[in-house]
């Protein structure tokens, strides 16, 4: 009899967990200031790839030169200083990074590419004019967002969102940059494919493998992967291996950003309107919004914080929270010299971190009933969706530089996480709603005690404001 228990035993299904085991640090027992401030720095290194990388793209096709460029960058790098603070004190407090996101590239290349511009022959006349209209446009955006969120109009959206219909959302937030990885990483084989390699040995290998000291490895991977590939980059690169190479292998290998570092100064302090007085354009304005939107779906937003939440080993986010976080949405030489890590090796750390995010949304298959037909009709038929509507935008704009509709739903169906999101959370939210199997079916049982923001004492110790500022945001 004992040996057929055995046997049963190991038969049985890994049980659910709420909360992801064996994290060292979770929302509740933060890391020593020391720890906390290394480890805050390879957050810092991991978003620099996508904050440096769309700088790169649009300054130059502004009329922008490698002074504007440096700007930009030191200006990205400083606001998003200032929003994390905000969201890790008066938002969501997640241990999240806000940064930029590619979901503002395609309204903010309409404006580049605007009409109204084309007459200026200045370049740096263009980039000024070409800048004031997107920051118009932004500060339209960040108010869709504002009101969003101290309104409480996301809140109402969240409280209707189920384990089931959270899978498409984060699952996408992490591998809906899956262009930004690899692709970026190969352009500079020398640099990209031995940072991946090196990353993966360091985080998953050496640490089983070592005894004593295995958490610097585990936890300080980012740096030492950092650290050691960009002193190669720049050996290679002060030692002429790129001086005959093409421009775009030297774009992608150099460590001196083709003069990004020259053309900083050593102290620059960012300031409101340094572009001078912003522009506005209705349409331009819709476009924007229709980004902001997409961006509150995907991984700037609701696909990240949820999936923050699960790989802290947090409780579900209450809903009030969520909009909360979303309404806060809307340095000097030293940024410039950071800025210089090549391309590829940010990319190269992408394929790993991202990997993590999409696999934490698939995470929540868990709680769901996927031997049920809804189950696997609503999962299969929003992420097939999700990557085949934006793949025929993607190709209607290959072939015929524009898009399909207007802007403002070309930026909402371009982007595979929210057309996933909005697919997976109507269709769970309708299909077979009044059938008593369907509340069980979705996962629905083991997030509804947490939407209620005072049922768990951890929760409401969190995530409640502090210095006593809940009673200025009605949201919470």
């Amino acid at each position: 009899m004992a040996e057929v228990a055995a046997k049963v035993d190991e038969l049985a299904p890994f049980p659910v967990k709420e909360q992801l085991p064996g994290i060292a640090y979770c929302l509740t027992s933060p890391p020593p200031w020391p720890e906390a401030v290394l480890l805050g720095f390879q957050n810092y290194l991991v978003m620099l790839g996508t904050t440096v990388l769309i700088p790169t793209i649009l300054v130059q096709q502004m009329g922008g030169g490698h002074e504007e460029k440096a700007r930009v960058i030191q200006t990205i790098l400083f606001v998003a200083g200032i929003n994390t603070l905000l969201q890790s004190w008066l938002g969501t407090r997640l241990p999240v990074v806000i940064g930029g996101s590619f979901t503002y590239i395609l309204p903010t290349a309409s404006i580049i590419l605007s009409e109204r511009f084309a007459d200026i022959v200045d370049p740096y006349e263009r980039f000024v004019h070409t800048m004031r209209a997107i920051q118009g446009a932004l500060i339209a955006a960040s108010s869709f967002q504002i009101i969003a969120g101290f309104c409480g109009v996301w809140r109402i959206s969240i409280r209707f969102l189920s384990p089931l219909a959270a899978v498409p959302i984060v699952t996408f937030a992490g591998l809906g940059l899956f262009n930004f990885g690899f692709p970026i990483a190969a352009k500079c084989v020398e640099i990209g494919l031995p940072a991946l390699l090196l990353f993966v040995v360091l985080s998953q290998y050496v640490p089983p493998a070592i005894s004593q000291r295995r958490l610097i490895f585990d936890r300080f991977s980012v740096i030492f992967t950092v650290s050691i590939i960009w002193l190669s980059a720049h050996i290679l690169t002060v030692s002429g291996a790129y001086k005959h190479s093409s421009p775009t292998t030297q774009f992608s290998c150099r460590t001196d950003r083709a003069g990004l570092i020259g053309a900083s100064p050593w102290i620059r302090i960012p300031y409101p309107f340094q572009w001078g007085a912003p522009t506005f354009n209705v349409g331009d304005a819709f476009a924007m919004m229709a980004a902001s939107f997409a961006s509150c779906v995907e991984a700037c937003s609701t696909g990240a914080m949820v999936a923050a939440s699960r790989l802290s080993s947090s409780t579900f986010v209450p809903p009030s929270v969520f909009s909360r976080g979303v309404g806060w949405q809307g340095v000097g030489k030293f940024g410039s010299l950071i800025a210089s890590i090549p391309l590829p090796l940010a990319a190269a750390l992408n394929c790993v971190l991202f990997g993590y995010v999409a696999a934490a949304g698939l995470g929540f298959l868990q709680f769901c009933n996927l031997n049920s037909l809804r189950t696997l009709f609503v999962l299969g038929f929003s992420l097939f969706f999700g990557l085949s509507i934006p793949e025929y935008f993607k190709e209607f704009h290959a072939v015929s530089g524009y898009g399909p509709f207007n802007d403002i739903v070309d930026v909402i169906f371009s982007s595979p996480a929210t057309v996933a999101a909005m697919v997976a959370y109507f269709l769970d939210s309708t299909l077979l709603r009044t059938d008593a199997e369907t509340r069980t079916d979705r996962g629905w049982q083991w997030w509804e005690k947490f939407r209620s923001f005072k049922t768990d004492t951890r929760s409401e110790e969190f995530y409640s404001l502090p210095f006593n500022l809940d009673k200025f945001f009605p949201s919470v």
